[in-house]
């Protein structure tokens, strides 16, 4: 076989992940990341040609980033970045064999989410609302913003791109366009609903400009608002909650996603909410309210 360029074959992959598995941009970075690590590394080993990377290669190049402080999150993710990009190149011909099969990285130190309790979520939405009465387009925006990460637990990125058209006030329902370009439907509550609407009525005309096009929620010069934005409105929003954790937007789709099970809800239901290929990523939640429940058991019960 004739020597393989990595950065070439690199190229390739990218292409495959967005044409072909509609992989997001910023999935996209992390796996292209990942891979210009490996091809950097292997270089510095002498190894320019892709069908000369081998098992111990790569065993290596995961043993040289742990000793340099690389979290167990990050090798895990490095290594499954090589595998997928291994078996493609060897399911479609670029190399003959994958060196990856056998390739092990630390496990994820599983880690139960920072989620907010029924009175602290209470508390900052009750803030957020309080900051809303003075009619200020970016206080009925948070406000709206807050709400509805809640209400549905969609991920920032769902929520800076929604269109105002994917909101319906006769159902309750939003729709999302999710990982892999996966769209579904969310329901959300009367809160959130009275919260969106309020935006669309008082606030979102404040920002409005030539450059808003149809987008739900605006920055302050008009354009469609931004991920940073929206971790900047939640953090200020959660400081004025005494003693409450800081967990920023994602925070909140734990959060929902918790309060929903432990209000009783299907887990089926929860992982189609929240747009969850696999179930065993949603039942981390049934983890935290296992947790709660045991905490709340050791405080309360007289025979603890």
């Amino acid at each position: 076989m004739d020597s393989i360029d990595p950065d070439s074959a690199i190229v390739r992959f990218a292409r495959h992940l967005g044409a072909e598995r509609g992989l997001s941009e910023h999935t996209q970075r992390a796996y292209l990341g990942d891979l210009r690590s490996l091809t950097s590394y292997a270089r510095d080993r002498g190894i320019s040609d892709l069908s000369g990377l081998q098992l111990g290669d790569l065993r290596s190049w995961l043993a040289h980033q742990s000793e340099n402080g690389a979290a167990r999150s990050t090798l895990a993710r490095r290594a499954a970045s090589a595998r997928a990009f291994l078996r493609w190149a060897t399911r479609a011909g670029v190399i003959d064999a994958d060196p990856s099969l056998r390739l092990v990285a630390p496990h994820r130190l599983k880690s139960l989410p920072g989620v907010l309790r029924q009175d602290e979520i209470n508390a900052v939405l009750d803030v957020a609302a309080v900051a809303a009465d003075d009619q200020d387009a970016i206080h009925l925006r948070d406000r709206a913003m807050l709400e509805l990460l809640y209400a549905s637990g969609i991920r920032v990125g769902e929520l800076v791109g929604l269109n105002i058209d994917d909101v319906s006030f006769e159902s309750n329902l939003v729709r999302v366009m999710g990982k892999g370009a996966k769209e579904r439907t969310v329901p959300f509550g009367v809160p959130a609903a009275n919260a969106v609407q309020g935006w669309l009525q008082l606030g979102r005309d404040q920002l409005v400009t030539t450059r808003s096009g149809p987008a739900l929620f605006l920055g302050r010069r008009g354009g469609r608002v931004d991920p940073r934005q929206v971790r900047t409105a939640v953090h200020q929003l959660l400081r004025h909650v005494p003693d409450g954790p800081d967990v920023g937007p994602h925070g909140l789709r734990h959060t929902a996603a918790t309060h929903l099970l432990e209000g009783g809800a299907d887990l089926r239901a929860v992982q189609e909410m929240l747009g969850h290929a696999s179930l065993a990523t949603t039942q981390i939640y049934t983890h935290v309210s296992v947790e709660r429940l045991k905490r709340s058991y050791q405080q309360a019960h007289p025979r603890a």
